[in-house]
């Protein structure tokens, strides 16, 4: 296997509680973060989120040219080639359909945020026979999205848009006809559990990394569908006014005080002032 240059330092392991039973991963990657045990899937794909946020807790300044995270991260290396190894172990990368607007030029693959390790990250899904590519699924109600993103329009990059029958019809008018788009229609509803039980039997995904917004995350977590969550702590403060909005870790969900989500923690590391967490929620 290809050997990992890795982000220029292995990052330094503060806390580690994760199980050794489950799948982890090879030597070479393990040396330079985690062994990062990987769960078998259940009756959906086993779906883990990535975020990046400010030290008071906001994941975008919200404004243009300045929506994604990388103005969060400062373009931290180890939070770029940490989230190019999520997606590395990904059958699939799901997105919003605001996302993709939102995220111009970039494409949601390894290669993508951290060139430099192409050939090991490629590597490292032929050794745990995935494909080259993660599927992407982009998770949309009104299937309104941009006619043309990178995203969307390389034939290389499979998509499959999970929307509703209302969703598909608007989908299918902008995009046109695309060989290496396909569609999950799921009613006039946008059924999530449907969505990714699915995923996990007709599409044959057993990881899913959710890298959508707060919104998205939100949604998912109030149908008890996120099993993990690796969110890096940057050492900037963004701040918000009334005036410019700027979004939290979760949006559009509000949870009861006497049943809340919860977290277990099962690896930090660091590196210079950025903290890298690893956490598991407590299915009930």
């Amino acid at each position: 296997m290809t050997q990992p240059r890795g982000p220029g330092a292995p990052f330094v392991t503060l806390f580690d509680e994760q199980s050794r039973s489950e799948r982890t991963l090879p030597p070479a990657f393990q040396a330079l973060y985690a062994p990062w045990p990987l769960p078998e899937p259940t009756d959906r794909p086993f779906t883990y989120v990535n975020f990046v946020m400010s030290h008071d807790g906001r994941v975008s300044f919200n404004e243009p040219d300045h929506l994604g995270g990388g103005d969060i991260s400062r373009r931290d290396p180890h939070d770029r080639w940490l989230m190019a190894l999520l997606r590395a172990r990904a059958d699939a990368v799901l997105v919003g359909g605001s996302s993709i607007e939102a995220a111009g030029n970039h494409v949601w693959t390894p290669q993508a945020v951290f060139p430099a390790d192409a050939s090991a990250f490629a590597a490292l899904r032929s050794h745990e026979g995935r494909s080259s590519i993660p599927l992407m699924v982009v998770l949309t109600r009104s299937g309104r999205m941009p006619a043309h993103a990178p995203s969307l329009d390389d034939p290389q990059i499979p998509v499959l848009i999970a929307t509703t029958s209302t969703g598909a019809a608007t989908a299918q008018r902008i995009l046109d006809q695309r060989e290496h788009v396909r569609y999950l229609v799921v009613g006039d509803k946008l059924d999530q559990p449907s969505v990714m039980r699915a995923l996990r039997y007709e599409y044959e995904v057993t990881t899913l990394l959710c890298e959508a917004g707060p919104q998205v995350y939100g949604a998912l977590l109030q149908d008890k569908l996120i099993d993990e969550a690796f969110v890096t702590i940057s050492p900037i403060m963004v701040g918000r006014t009334d005036e410019q909005q700027r979004p939290s870790l979760v949006e559009g969900a509000a949870f009861p005080p006497a049943d809340p989500p919860q977290l277990r923690l099962l690896s930090v590391h660091r590196q210079g002032s950025y903290l890298y967490l690893h956490s598991r929620y407590q299915q009930t």
